[in-house]
């Protein structure tokens, strides 16, 4: 099972948890859990005007052996006007535009999507049982 939340935090909201969202999917070869803008195809949905994100931006996809993995889909643009930040832990990594990284099992962590021209971001919890 993975489970996500999430939550969208301009400047003046920093630190508050109002208006976030939940979404799940059990750990079965081929499930996929996606964030971005399009309702149509997203469980979790962020802003209409938050440009930042694209209509799919990031992409949780559950592997043969049950593992999950995330990527950060490449949008419309050759440049992304945002940053991808997982962290696990003590533990920051950037993602690369267009990459994937698994994430290890039993692990919780969040997932930062920082918009890089104003103080927001879009923060995604998640939980990955072992």
């Amino acid at each position: 099972m993975l489970e996500l939340t999430m939550a969208t935090v301009s400047g003046a909201d920093a630190g508050a948890t109002a208006g976030m969202t939940m979404a799940d999917a059990p750990s079965e070869p081929g499930a996929v859990l996606r964030v971005g803008r399009d309702a149509s195809v997203c469980r979790l949905v962020t802003p209409d005007d938050w440009l930042f994100v694209s209509r799919v931006h990031l992409e949780f996809r559950c592997g043969p052996d049950g593992t999950w993995q995330v990527g950060w889909l490449r949008g419309s643009q050759a440049e992304p006007s945002s940053e991808v930040r997982l962290i696990v832990g003590e533990y920051a990594q950037t993602l690369t535009y267009g990459g994937t990284v698994a994430l290890p099992r039993g692990s919780s962590g969040e997932l930062v999507v920082q918009d890089r021209t104003a103080p927001r971001s879009v923060n995604v919890g998640f939980y990955h049982e072992g």
